[in-house]
């Protein structure tokens, strides 16, 4: 563990959530970097330093396309972070819109998917801390939720939507959030292939590969046997999100099958389908709902890399999972 840093609340106002202290894909130890107030724009946050360079690479032809996550807007829609900082361990409320820049209004209409018209997703910069939220929509288009973080530092807000119109194509923006108090960033959490949260054991197989897509299978087990009745999160039987160490570039996951289709269990084992953008270190997060609660088992992969052998079974972090 790093020496904690102390941020002063003109410290927080100045946080940049990432910055230059973050290879992108690598696995560098994080840390809270500083840059001056007026980088920031109307909504929140500037579009990540790792934007600029991956969308300079797209158009020269040596990249497949830029990540979700890494801008503050795209595609006409900008995510405006209404809560740029709230103080480590405290309840505080998250309230943001998505704008329409064309018009600078609010987005009040949204297609739904996996049963929700917009998922927000919280993480921190180590990786360590996540949270998948539910926040609620106001008529005027003002979202909001309440959310308990845990750790001072730097952070992510992710909001993953589609606009309801025509031809909208489905967007991930991220703005950057600074949680005050005493910060101790944490390693990248070291690989393991099986990972326990709340007596639940979840393993997994499958390696992710750059640029191709690939399937990444989880086993969920309690007390030694396999789960066989994993009750549906959001429309499926798990809900798995995947954000690249460094920049926190975050990954489009597509389950394999539903419930419902003749086909897809409920258990014990629960499939997607996954692209790396890049060689690097990744960290993945599974939701799955058992006996009436979601829990989160996270695990790190390295991409472009041989997938170790399954390992005997250890106490994984507590993710997290907001509700």
């Amino acid at each position: 563990m790093h020496t904690g840093l102390k941020i002063s609340a003109f410290a927080v106002g100045l946080a940049a959530t990432f910055g230059s202290a973050y290879a992108v894909g690598g696995t560098l130890d994080p840390a809270v970097a500083a840059k001056d107030a007026s980088q920031q724009d109307g909504h929140g946050a500037k579009d990540h330093p790792a934007a600029e360079k991956e969308a300079a690479e797209t158009s020269a032809g040596e990249s497949p396309g830029l990540p979700g996550g890494l801008q503050v807007s795209e595609g006409g829609y900008a995510l405006d972070l209404r809560t740029p900082r709230v103080e480590a361990g405290e309840p505080a409320e998250l309230r943001f819109a998505v704008v329409d820049e064309g018009t600078s209004r609010n987005v009040t209409a949204f297609r739904t998917d996996h049963g929700k018209e917009l998922h927000l997703i919280v993480a921190s910069s180590d990786l360590t801390t996540y949270r998948h939220l539910h926040p609620v929509r106001a008529a005027d288009g003002t979202w909001s939720t309440p959310v308990e973080l845990p750790e001072a530092g730097g952070y992510r807000v992710f909001a993953d939507f589609t606009p309801d119109v025509r031809n909208a194509e489905g967007l991930t923006l991220g703005a950057d959030l600074a949680v005050s108090g005493d910060a101790s960033p944490e390693p990248l959490p070291r690989e393991e292939r099986t990972v326990t949260v709340d007596g639940y054991e979840v393993t997994l197989d499958g390696a992710l590969r750059p640029g191709a897509g690939s399937e990444l299978e989880l086993e969920v087990e309690k007390d030694g046997r396999p789960v066989t009745d994993l009750q549906p999160y959001l429309g499926e039987y798990g809900h798995l999100v995947a954000l690249r160490a460094g920049d926190l570039a975050y990954l489009h996951v597509h389950p394999n099958g539903e419930p419902g289709d003749g086909r897809t269990k409920p258990g014990p084992e629960v499939s997607f389908t996954a692209t790396a953008p890049s060689k690097g270190a990744y960290r993945l997060f599974l939701d799955f709902r058992h006996e009436g609660k979601v829990r989160t088992a996270a695990f790190t992969v390295h991409a472009g890399e041989s997938a170790p052998q399954k390992s005997v079974p250890e106490e994984g972090e507590s993710a997290g999972h907001g509700h």
